[in-house]
């Protein structure tokens, strides 16, 4: 049983429930094939110029099954426009068509403009093509029709009948409940990536580079969620991929590196850089195109949803002195190290949305319009972490209509934090030692907070409701790592014995 408003147990209490569901699916296993070539030479123009180029040919034709039985469904007559001339493929029929034009070329150079033994600089430069596999959302096409089955009641007595709690059966013929598509000239996606890099040694053990990277991303995947209605009663739901999505991206990279010398071992590095793009990912259920979209996905070009301005990391190893001159306090002090992590980084962006709307036949959460003279971001110690995005600044657009505020204009939180860990080896006999180590998670327990939240129907809209630790995910089936091993949680204090033999 589902339920829309909380809380479910109440259904059972009145007899009746708003919606029930039940489902049925069968496993299947997809055949990728995928074939690739690749050339490369290296010229050593001079002693101090060597030039590397190569090419690369990408063949990946579309997911198919073991076999005949096995393959997946596509559609026949694909409209945005116009879905009611849409139908159901006989079954192998190709996702899409396969592309063979695939062809990356990869140039790189590298100059050094000394050779002295503790400062030698060294200019490097390089351009490539690169395509992906194309896939995208479509690998996940066995969750869904043919292999899934789903039954829906609304408004059942409860119980559920014996009939109404019964898996469905599978069938190959519509109506189809959601099925995962293609257009038929979907091109495998691609990058074009540059860099130039200037490095300089700082005597014998450290160096120093900056580096300025570039990336322009063509024909990337995007998903729209279609939803013919009445115009074709034999679909629900197709979740249709194509390239209509760009990106771009500028970074500017400094790093410094000192290897392992007299105890000390360091890595920094500093990150400025800015990410634009129509669409951060291609995954089914995103919801967050829009009814102009699809003739012109211009209207989503935005912040990326992982671009961060600023980030900085560093990394240090220090062996601590042993104090040599007596036994008793080397025997106590000596053989310590400590490592230290920093991290900092500037707030990622926040996408504004309203409800869940079906406008032109397309599903999307649209964004709001905005009430001018109205302050966008609220400040206060009453909101985590001191600010909440302002509801009253944002008023719902007209119906079937996507507003004017812009896809993620506001930032939600910055985020830093310091580890520190300490660890001796103990050498028990020749063979034998054991190993202490205490580490210490976000020293100072400074508060990280996780996104606000986004949607302007929830009650706690624009304000944080967990830490930034467990907002990246929650482990498991839920993606993501466990929060106790994630950046932003609170202070955490780790202490571990490990024997070596």
């Amino acid at each position: 049983m589902t339920c829309s408003t909380p809380p479910c147990p109440g259904y059972a209490v009145s007899g009746s429930a708003e919606v029930a569901a039940s489902f049925a699916s069968q496993g299947d296993a997809l055949l990728s094939h995928n074939f690739s070539a690749y050339g490369q030479d290296t010229w050593k123009v001079t002693p101090r110029l060597t030039l590397t180029y190569g090419l690369r040919w990408d063949v990946n034709p579309p997911l198919k099954g073991k076999n005949l039985a096995n393959d997946p469904f596509t559609v026949t007559g694909l409209s945005f426009t116009n879905p009611a001339t849409i139908a159901l493929a006989p079954r192998g029929a190709p996702l899409y068509n396969t592309t063979y034009g695939n062809v990356a070329p990869r140039v790189g150079v590298a100059y050094q403009f000394s050779d002295g033994a503790n400062w030698v600089s060294v200019l490097r430069a390089g351009f490539g093509a690169f395509y992906d596999l194309g896939t995208g959302s479509l690998g996940g096409v066995s969750s869904y029709f043919p292999y899934s089955a789903e039954s829906i009641v609304i408004g059942p007595a409860f119980p559920l009948t014996a009939a109404q709690a019964a898996p469905p059966p599978f069938s190959t013929s519509p109506p189809v409940s959601t099925i995962l598509v293609a257009v038929p000239n979907l091109k495998l996606p691609r990058t074009y990536e540059w860099n130039a890099a200037l490095e300089q040694s700082l005597g014998a053990s450290q160096s120093l580079s900056l580096t300025y990277v570039g990336a322009v991303g063509r024909d990337l995947l995007r998903v729209t969620n279609l939803v013919p209605g009445a115009s074709n009663p034999n679909f629900s739901f197709l979740n249709v991929t194509d390239n209509s999505a760009t990106s771009n991206y500028n970074a500017l990279q400094i790093k410094f590196d000192r290897r392992l010398s007299h105890g000390l071992q360091a890595l920094a590095s500093y990150t400025y850089s800015h990410s634009i793009d129509i669409a951060s990912t291609d995954a089914v259920f995103n919801y967050l195109n829009t009814p102009t979209s699809v003739a012109n996905p211009n209207i989503d070009r935005g912040n990326s949803d992982f671009d961060i301005r600023h980030a900085f990391t560093a990394g240090v190893t220090y062996n601590l002195p042993s104090p040599e001159s007596n036994k008793i306090a080397h025997g106590a002090f000596g053989g310590w190290s400590v490592d230290s992590f920093i991290f900092a980084r500037t707030a990622p962006p926040v996408d504004v949305v309203g409800g869940l709307v079906f406008a032109d036949g397309i599903a999307l959460y649209p964004r709001p319009d905005v009430v001018p003279g109205v302050p966008l971001v609220l400040y206060g110690s009453q909101y985590p972490g001191g600010e909440a995005f302002n509801a009253a600044a944002f008023t719902a657009p007209p119906t079937a209509q996507q507003g004017d505020f812009g896809r993620n204009v506001l930032r939600g939180f910055g985020a830093w934090q310091a580890d520190v860990a300490f660890q001796r080896e103990f050498q028990l006999t020749e063979k034998v030692g054991l190993r202490f180590r205490g580490e210490f998670f976000n020293l100072f327990n400074h508060p990280n907070f996780g996104d606000p939240t986004n949607n302007l129907t929830s009650p706690l809209f624009g304000q944080s409701t967990q830490t930034l630790a467990s907002s990246l995910g929650s482990g498991g089936a839920n993606g993501g790592f466990s929060p106790l091993y994630q950046i932003g949680g609170p202070r955490s204090i780790q202490l571990a014995l490990k024997l070596q033999f």
